[in-house]
């Protein structure tokens, strides 16, 4: 049986770009024998080769769409676009969204592909996480642990 799949998206030691990582990293340690967990740096060709050939993917990524820091926002992208606040303000120029514009329009989705966003305050080189992302990381990682219908 295939693990379920997730994707934790983010530049190390960039603020709150991270936030994706440390929810992966999280997981890592609270489902490790359950869920197939890769960090990523969100590159879209790297993305798509990470999903290839996977039926339930959840993808965690920081969002700076300017809702308030610490808004966590759930986007299924099997069944609609990323909105496109979303697309404009991506911190991985070429990344999340247009890989999975990419894999739809070739018809390479997986079966389930949902997106967490955090949005975040600061993404300065060499800043840590904001509180406002600290606060929401374990929700998120509970949430991803139940759109892999995993108990942990």
């Amino acid at each position: 049986m295939m693990l379920p799949l997730v994707i934790g998206v983010g530049r190390p030691h960039c603020g709150d770009d991270s936030a994706g990582l440390e929810v992966a990293r999280r997981l890592r340690i609270r489902a490790a024998e359950t869920v197939a967990v890769v960090l990523a740096d969100g590159e879209a060709s790297s993305l798509m080769q990470a999903w290839a050939g996977q039926e339930r993917v959840v993808i965690i990524d920081a969002s700076a769409s300017g809702s308030r820091p610490g808004t966590v926002r759930r986007f299924d992208a099997v069944r609609e676009p990323l909105p496109s606040r979303h697309r404009a303000k991506s911190t991985h120029g070429f990344g999340v969204v247009e890989a999975i514009e990419m894999a739809r329009a070739l018809d390479s989705l997986p079966k389930s592909l949902v997106v967490y966003g955090i949005e975040g305050r600061s993404f300065d080189i060499g800043s840590d996480l904001s509180p406002e992302v600290v606060a929401v990381v374990d929700e998120v990682v509970a949430r991803a642990l139940e759109e892999c219908e995993v108990e942990a």
